[in-house]
Order: C-alpha cells, then sequence, then structure tokens
C-alpha cells in the first residue's frame, strides 16, 4: 500500500489559494520594497519601450516634413533619447535593488513559516509522508516564491502598466487602435483559457511524479545498509528509474501541451494581430504623419508582444504556485493533536509529578480499540515498571502521556493538572523521554547528548556521559565528542546510541523519566553499567518504564502487566510472584530475560524454553 503522498495526483483547489495567500502575506508584509520592486522595472520599461520610441516618431516626423536635421538640430532629440534610457535604467537598477531583497526576505520568511507549520503537525503526519518528499515541498513552498515575484514584476506589472501608457498615448491618436488593440487581447485570452486549465492539472500530475521521486529516493539513502544487506540495489534501481521514466513522461506531456496547443494557437494570432496593427496604424494613423504611423505600429507592436509571451508568464506562475501548493495541501488538514486556546500555567517543578490516567479510552485510527475505561496511578516520586507481551499498549501509554498522539476519553493528569490543558512544550519540559529506538541527528556527539538542554555546560555533558557510559567509547573516536555520529547514528552501535539516549536523558534533569526499552540494544555487561545510572538517575523522580527484560524493572516499587489494553496484574515483584499469575508465568518462562511475544495471552501458556536465567 503507497504512503497517502504517492497517492495524490493533484493539489486540492483551495491548496493554490493557500498558497497564494501565503505569498500575498509576504508581499503586503514587505511592501516598502514591494511597491519599488514592481513598479520601477514598468517605469523603465514605459521609457525604454514607449517614450524612446516617442521621441524617434518625433524626430522622424521632423525629418519627413523637411525641417533642419543638421545635428544641433537633431541632438536635442538625441539627448532627450539618452536621458530616457538612461532615467529607465535607473529605474531597473533601483527596482531590482528592491526585487532582491523582496525575494531574499520572503523566501526566508516563508522557509521558516513552512517548517513551523511541519513542527506543529502529528506524529502520525510523519509516519504517513515521506521525509523526503516533505523536504522537497517545504524548499518549493519557500523558493517558488523568488520566481513567482520575479514574474510578477518583469511580465505582469511590467507589462500591464506600460500597455495601460501605451494604450492612452495610442488614444489621443486614433481610440479605434485602442479599440482593436483590446479587442484582440480578449480574443486571445478567450481562446487558450480552457486550454491553460487543461494543462494546469497536466502540471499537477507532473509535480506529484517529482515529489514521489523525491520520496523514493530519501527513502533509498536512508535505508542504504538495508538495501545493501538484501542485495536489492539493483531492485531500487529498477523502482528509481520507473518513477523518474513517469516523471519524465508528464513533464513531456504538460511541456507539449503548451508548446503544440497553446504556443501554437497563440502565435498565429499574434501574427495575425501585428499585421492587423500594422494595417491600422498606416489606415488611421496616417491623418497624423509619420509620426502617428510609428507611434501606433510600434505602441500595438509592444502591447501585442504580452499576447504572445501570455502562455510563458502564465507558465511560469502556474508551475511555482503549483509547486507551492504541493505543500500548502499538507496544511489543510489541521493537526490532531494542539494546544488549548487558553492554556493553564505550569506548576512549579517542585510540585507533585503524581501521573494518574483517568478512565481513559483509545483506539487507533481506522479502528480497533485499545484502552477502553483505563485507571492507573502512579504516585510522585515511585519507579513504576509495565511489562506485557508485545500489542499490549505499553508503548502506546508512553506516547499518550507525552502527547504524540490524544486520547478518544477520560483524561490524564501530570501533578493534578489535565495535560490536554497544557502546552505541548510545557508538558514535555517535565519529561525525559528515551525511546526503543533512539534517534540521532547528523550532529556531533556533544550536540546529540546537548539536544535535550541546549544550554548544558561542557561540564554537564561529560558528566552525563560518565553517568551512561558513553565516555568508554566517545574518549576513543577520533574526535571525541566533537566526532559526527552519521545520519541517524549510523557510525554507533544500537547500544552506543541508546547509551547515548540515556545520556540526553540525564542532562534532561526532568521530574518525571519515562524509558521505553531503554536497555534493549545492551549487552549484559553494559546493561548492568547502564542500570546503575539508571537507578541513580530515578532517585527522586516519577519514572515509568517499559520493559520486556523482567530483570530490568524487577526491583521498581511497583510492576503493572498489560495485555491488550487491560491490566491483568499489579503490585511489587515480590508480590506478583507470590500471587502465582500472569507475572509469575512470565517471570518462569522467560528466556533470556525476554518475553514470547506468541498470540497466546498472558494468562494461558507460554511458550517454555531451554534457557532460564533466572
Amino acid at each position: 500500500m503507497e504512503a497517502p503522498d504517492q497517492r495524490k495526483v493533484t493539489p486540492r483547489r483551495g491548496a493554490v489559494v493557500l498558497a497564494l495567500r501565503h505569498y500575498g502575506r509576504e508581499l503586503g508584509r514587505l511592501r516598502r520594497f514591494t511597491v519599488p520592486a514592481l513598479l520601477l522595472p514598468a517605469i523603465g520599461n514605459i521609457g525604454i519601450s514607449y517614450i524612446g520610441p516617442l521621441v524617434v516618431a518625433k524626430l522622424a516626423a521632423r525629418i519627413a516634413d523637411g525641417a533642419d536635421a543638421s545635428t544641433g538640430a537633431v541632438m536635442p532629440y538625441v539627448l532627450a533619447f539618452a536621458a530616457v534610457l538612461l532615467v529607465s535604467e535607473a529605474m531597473w537598477r533601483i527596482g531590482l535593488h528592491c526585487l532582491n531583497r523582496l525575494d531574499a526576505l520572503g523566501v526566508e520568511r516563508l522557509y521558516a513559516t513552512g517548517m513551523d507549520a511541519l513542527y506543529a503537525k502529528d506524529a502520525a503526519f510523519f509516519h504517513d509522508n515521506f521525509a523526503g518528499s516533505l523536504t522537497k515541498r517545504v524548499l518549493s513552498f519557500a523558493s517558488r516564491f523568488e520566481e513567482f515575484v520575479d514574474t510578477l514584476a518583469f511580465n505582469v506589472v511590467g507589462r500591464i502598466v506600460p500597455l495601460l501608457f501605451g494604450s492612452i498615448v495610442l488614444w489621443t491618436y486614433e481610440p479605434l487602435l485602442v479599440v482593436a488593440l483590446l479587442a484582440m487581447i480578449a480574443v486571445t485570452a478567450l481562446s487558450i483559457v480552457p486550454l491553460i486549465r487543461r494543462r494546469q492539472r497536466l502540471v499537477a500530475q507532473r509535480e506529484a511524479a517529482i515529489a514521489r521521486v523525491s520520496g523514493h529516493v530519501a527513502d533509498s539513502l536512508a535505508n542504504m545498509d538495508t538495501v545493501r544487506a538484501f542485495a536489492a540495489e539493483q531492485r531500487e534501481a529498477a523502482e528509481h528509474r520507473s518513477r523518474v521514466a513517469d516523471s519524465r513522461r508528464l513533464m513531456l506531456r504538460s511541456w507539449d501541451y503548451g508548446n503544440l496547443r497553446i504556443d501554437t494557437l497563440v502565435a498565429p494570432m499574434s501574427v495575425a494581430t501585428n499585421a492587423l496593427g500594422l494595417l491600422l496604424a498606416v489606415t488611421l494613423g496616417s491623418g497624423h504623419g509619420v509620426e502617428g504611423v510609428i507611434v501606433a505600429f510600434t505602441y500595438y507592436a509592444n502591447a501585442t508582444r504580452i499576447m504572445f509571451e501570455f502562455n510563458q508568464i502564465y507558465r511560469r506562475i502556474e508551475s511555482s504556485m503549483t509547486e507551492a501548493a504541493q505543500f500548502t495541501e499538507l496544511l489543510m488538514d489541521s493537526p490532531t493533536v494542539l494546544d488549548p486556546p487558553s492554556p493553564q500555567a505550569l506548576l512549579p517543578r517542585t510540585a507533585s509529578t503524581t501521573v494518574r490516567f483517568e478512565n481513559v479510552s483509545f483506539a487507533y485510527a481506522g479502528g480497533g480499540t485499545l484502552f477502553e475505561g483505563l485507571d492507573l496511578d502512579v504516585p510522585g516520586g515511585s519507579r513504576v515498571g509495565f511489562v506485557g507481551r508485545s500489542g499490549g499498549g505499553k508503548t502506546t501509554l508512553t506516547r499518550l502521556l507525552l502527547r504524540m498522539t490524544d486520547i478518544d476519553g477520560g483524561r490524564i493528569l501530570v501533578g493534578g493538572q489535565d495535560i490536554g490543558k497544557l502546552r505541548q512544550a510545557d508538558l514535555r519540559s517535565l519529561i525525559a523521554y528515551v525511546p526503543q529506538d533512539p534517534a540521532m541527528f547528523h550532529r556531533t556527539l556533544r550536540e546529540n547528548i546537548a539536544f535535550a538542554r541546549p544550554d548544558a555546560t561542557d561540564a554537564d555533558i561529560r558528566r552525563a556521559a560518565e553517568a551512561a557510559h558513553v565516555t568508554e567509547f566517545a574518549d576513543g573516536l577520533p574526535h571525541g565528542f566533537d566526532t559526527l555520529v552519521g545520519e541517524r547514528g549510523v557510525k554507533l552501535s544500537g547500544g552506543q546510541r541508546q547509551r547515548v539516549a540515556l545520556a540526553r536523558a540525564i542532562v534532561r534533569d526532568a521530574p518525571i523519566l519515562l524509558l521505553d526499552e531503554a536497555t534493549s540494544a545492551l549487552d549484559s555487561e553494559s546493561e548492568l553499567l547502564v542500570q546503575e545510572a539508571l537507578w541513580r538517575l530515578m532517585e527522586g523522580r516519577t519514572a515509568l518504564v517499559v520493559a520486556h527484560r523482567l530483570s530490568t524493572v524487577a526491583g521498581m516499587d511497583r510492576l503493572v502487566v498489560l495485555d491488550r489494553g487491560r491490566i491483568v496484574e499489579q503490585g511489587s515483584h515480590q508480590e506478583l510472584l507470590t500471587a502465582d499469575g500472569a507475572y509469575a508465568k512470565l517471570w518462569l518462562h522467560q528466556s533470556g530475560g525476554f518475553l514470547d511475544d506468541g498470540p497466546a495471552d498472558l494468562e494461558q501458556s507460554i511458550k517454555v524454553t531451554t534457557r532460564d536465567d533466572h
């Protein structure tokens, strides 16, 4: 089954409107640059394309009338012509200066806006979209602003304003010329609008295909070790070639449609319009002599040029907005986890850190109820372990506590405060979290540890690294703590990544500790060392620890046994062994410290293995 971003073909219509709204907001915010950036090049075009030819026309009329054509008599016209060009060039330079700043500041803001919008999405969103595809979309959303604004400045405003000026001047010579000109432009526009709408769909399909290529490239490169391990290079390369071929096919289809259908219609109409313009210039402008003929035809030709360029102009705007809409479509679906409109103030860290699940209900997206009326108390400062077979709900509990996803009913309280009424950032500031598969950034070892608390000193980082036994391998790295760990930490072993994650949690120094299989990738010797650090870390903190390896949590104040979203037992290790229930059977039948993950309920028989470390 393809990821959602692979199935989408065209962005929803509202996504284009939303993209335009974002771009328009930037134009308004930067209006001190927008106004001169759009108007000054247009004024420069007026000078070059309309006022300059007007000076030449007047000079030609003077000569045609037999007036003095000596250098002295002609020089004022030459100087006027030069002055017009110089002023026009100055308008262009100033306009481009402002345009450069408009582009740069707008792109900068849109990069930030795009990332802020992605940061606001919930975890499920990132599970459903390729990182590579999202990267391309957010970058295009920002970078296409430059092309959009440049097209407005040079091809839209830069053509329309001079066209209006030329129409006014033409009207003083012969109003029928203006009527004929506007009529031809209207006919051309009406003829190609239906074709442009068709091509808009083709362009959207093309951009979606390009996004699919980006997504597959990122997905394949991010999992290169797996690709090589299964000798799948040729298979992945073939899939890449297939996607590129599909992208090429859709590119050519959209380009050919513009070239063979739209331009083929526009080109003859442009030729016919210019021929008609020459005829009208001679017949209608001749009443004003040579000057009238030259001005009429030159202005007419300049004005009709917009007809020939109309398709190219629209193509650039269309391409920009389609790519931008590929991103803004993602914004149309609101995140499912939101901060409350009026969040409660977070109580001081010295307050209680009791965690309470009250009548909690939760079902996975697409169905499948997990928790129904779940009640659980974790007193502040206590250490509670969660055990049970896979699918029992242990990891989901940690995600609900972190508000990575929201519950369907009931409440989760931290220190007596409903976490749904807190800002997500405030809630998570109370929690140090170590997941099953610790995420590493392609940054230095030092930066990965300090990610939990950017203001941590080198001494803080060193102490945390020593407590988590990171120094045992870090000091042997080529650049010590300044060594890059590679994308997703590929330069580190699984056990080393977990130690780094533990050091990160130690640096966090939060009152609540949330460990989800935090020692699963450690060997027995390393586990003993790290567990010592964990026990020290848990002192004075509320600790919720998920484990398959029962030895990891046997010393907890209380153990909670979960099965299919239900608490089937809870108590201390010794109490549960004495009760001779589900936990006792797990303890008895565990092999090497790991639970059997077969389909049977915990209360049912669990496969007996040949080795029991306990």
